[in-house]
């Protein structure tokens, strides 16, 4: 579990990690705004108030920003905070951090489509289901050598564009994988077609990421076309059933992105001992240290730890690693060829 996340760490400890390792090089407002909380008693003891659950700086920012904080310098948000608290404290109890990033598609796609199809997607996790239409979704690999690949959906290019750099031996598909049934796990799910959900899932952007912005408006129009079915409940309890409700002949994949950290551990160990006794292919893109067993295998390569960015997330295909990306999805380090990803669950020595 990420320290900004974890409710056992002091409030201060958890917003000084979220500066330093989420938003640094991320976003420079946030990075101020938690490097201020950190070093502000007043601010911490307001923050405080709240369940240790709804700490969490993500949440407290975008309530924050949801209610108009402007960004900007953290002495001015600090005193916006404070007369505005009674509001983004209410938001903060009703709310949770459900950020549905399209773009992470990206890093998805290339790990989906070499899977044996037809494919039934399940994502745990899911929000209001944007990350359930890889399919729908049109693509721009940017590759080391300069050069571009592009895939679109069957049915022609996509509104919704995303851009992503990639290096390594990456299974780029030359067409898109046949999904032929796709649900989603929530605890509480979002309704693309709500303007108040929309509206949590805009607030949930960071400040600076107006390419994001646009993105989600462009993707919510995609999902309201043919919205994913969410069933509303804990993923640990709701996984097994909704398994078992995938049409005969697919290949079921169970997936989850930025979701695992927001489990205690031992949650996050029973879910993935779901994953091994279930009959699905599991992937997680998830912080380094979420998954439980995948950042020890990557030790197995302790140069490749050494030049690892912080923030960096690790995709993972049945607990095993296979690829290194962004965690919106901006770039895709593919650690070995596709091969030896494949079959890593039944052989786990790690060659790059």
């Amino acid at each position: 579990m990420r320290a900004s996340t974890d409710p056992l760490v002091p409030t201060a400890e958890r917003y000084r990690a979220f500066a330093e390792v989420e938003a640094r090089g991320m976003s420079a407002c946030y990075e101020a705004w938690a490097a201020g909380v950190a070093a502000d008693p007043a601010t911490v003891a307001l923050i405080d108030q709240l369940p240790a659950v709804k700490r969490q700086p993500n949440l407290v920012f975008s309530a924050a920003r949801l209610h108009g904080a402007s960004v900007g310098e953290y002495p001015e948000f600090a005193a916006w905070l404070r007369e505005h608290w009674t509001d983004v404290a209410a938001t903060c109890l009703t709310h949770a951090t459900q950020t549905n990033e399209p773009g992470r598609c990206a890093v998805l796609l290339p790990a989906l489509a070499a899977l044996a199809g037809p494919l039934a997607l399940i994502e745990v996790g899911a929000s209001a289901g944007l990350c359930l239409h890889p399919d729908r979704y049109s693509y721009r690999y940017r590759l080391a050598d300069g050069s571009e690949r592009m895939l679109h959906p069957f049915d022609g290019p996509s509104p919704v564009v995303l851009d992503c750099d990639v290096t390594g031996p990456v299974p780029l598909p030359e067409r898109m994988p046949e999904i032929v049934w796709r649900a989603g796990i929530d605890l509480h799910p979002l309704d693309v077609s709500s303007e108040t959900d929309v509206a949590w899932l805009d607030a949930l952007i960071w400040p600076e990421h107006d390419d994001r912005r646009a993105r989600l408006g462009a993707a919510v129009a995609v999902a309201r076309r043919e919205p994913a079915p969410i069933v509303s409940g804990d993923l640990g309890e709701q996984i097994e059933a909704l398994v078992a409700r995938a049409p005969a002949g697919a290949t079921v994949v169970v997936f989850h992105t930025a979701v695992l950290a927001y489990l205690n551990e031992a949650d996050r160990n029973r879910f993935a001992e779901q994953m091994t006794r279930l009959p699905v292919r599991w992937l997680s893109n998830e912080g380094q240290s979420v998954v439980p067993g995948v950042l020890e295998r990557l030790a197995e390569v302790p140069a490749l730890l050494d030049h690892m960015p912080a923030s960096a997330f690790i995709l993972a295909l049945d607990g095993e690693p296979i690829a290194l990306t962004q965690p919106h999805g901006r770039s895709l380090h593919w650690l070995a060829p596709w091969d030896e990803c494949h079959n890593r669950r039944f052989n786990r020595t790690l060659l790059l």
